[in-house]
């Protein structure tokens, strides 16, 4: 059975290399069938947060907003993919996620992280755990750090060199690891309705 999968995207830098990341999660979430579409917060273009999408008037949010709200609540799952910046998370990314919050609620996410350095973005995936945990998302504990993403990914998004060849053979378990959170969690859903 396929799943709903959105992977949300935060760069907003002209010279993106986390965009390779987020081709290769999509593509391998789809290689195994799954419905995935990508969310990338520079496109949506969304404004620093002022009013969250349950702030407005019902039928009076921002037409970005709207379509966006019911993206998060028809999906099955998340992947976040994220950089890091000075230790810390990327803004872009952050700033599209806090818009919302009821529409996270009983889903799994998956952190896949990378940076310039060969850390892959650990810190970042680490902040992100905590964040997502508390917008009411099941983290799942396989997580992706690519380090020296330039070298480990081609532009279009192919693994490459020693760093590429790791991520592929991690990205069956971390696929794995989703796949199964969002069964358990669908399964739940029709047994049983949410607390709140």
């Amino acid at each position: 059975m396929s799943n709903r999968i959105l992977v949300f995207y935060g760069s907003y830098r002209s010279d993106r290399m986390g965009i390779r990341l987020a081709r290769f999660v999509v593509e391998g979430l789809r290689g195994r069938g799954d419905d995935v579409e990508l969310i990338d917060a520079r496109a949506v273009g969304l404004p620093m947060l002022d009013r969250m999408y349950k702030e407005y008037p019902n039928g009076e949010a921002p037409a970005a907003l709207e379509k966006l709200a019911g993206q998060i609540r028809d999906a099955d799952g998340f992947v976040f993919i994220t950089g890091e910046y000075n230790w810390g998370i990327q803004p872009g990314l952050k700033n599209l996620t806090d818009h919302f919050l009821e529409e996270w609620f009983w889903r799994p996410a998956a952190i896949a992280s990378y940076s310039a350095g060969r850390l892959g973005g650990a810190r970042a995936a680490t902040a992100w755990h905590g964040t997502l945990s508390e917008m009411g998302m099941v983290v799942i504990s396989s997580t992706i750090g690519v380090g020296a993403i330039s070298q480990a990914l081609s532009v279009d998004g192919q693994p490459t060199g020693e760093g590429g060849k790791a991520l592929a053979h991690a990205f069956p378990r971390f696929a794995d690891d989703l796949a199964w959170w969002m069964e358990a969690a669908k399964a739940q859903r029709q047994r049983k309705q949410p607390p709140y």
